[in-house]
């Protein structure tokens, strides 16, 4: 298992069809690439949570369009694509007390490792305890 911290950013946006389409070509034709995304939907917009290439120059992008759009460090976890992965983070958080606000994650089912996106409490403290430092 390997963590790091790594820039999320949430883009709230209006909940209609081509509203993710424009996301993510605008991404594309500036060179970033999106890891990892989830969206969350409420009756009139949606949250996009994504960790991207270049998350300072996305936020640049959004901003630049008037979308509101906020950036927070997020732990960003490689880990093996095999039964207790996830659970074994999830006690290694619990062991040093730092509680998961909320993570996402997704693997290939062939893969080797999965990418897991994780929001705790207390950043450094859950990077020591993923890293074992």
């Amino acid at each position: 298992m390997k963590a790091q911290i790594a820039k999320q950013l949430a883009i709230f946006l209006a909940n209609k069809p081509g509203t993710l389409a424009d996301v993510c070509e605008t991404l594309a034709k500036a060179g970033v690439n999106i890891f990892a995304l989830s969206i969350s939907d409420t009756v009139d917009h949606a949250v996009v949570r994504l960790v991207c290439s270049d998350p300072r120059l996305a936020l640049n992008i959004f901003e630049e369009r008037g979308t509101l759009v906020v950036d927070q460090d997020v732990l960003m976890i490689e880990a093996g694509n095999k039964p207790g992965a996830l659970a074994q983070i999830a006690r290694r958080m619990a062991n040093h007390k730092v509680n998961i606000e909320y993570a996402y994650c997704a693997s290939g089912p062939k893969a080797k490792t999965g990418l897991v996106v994780l929001r705790p409490a207390d950043i450094k403290r859950g990077l020591k305890a993923l890293n074992g430092r």
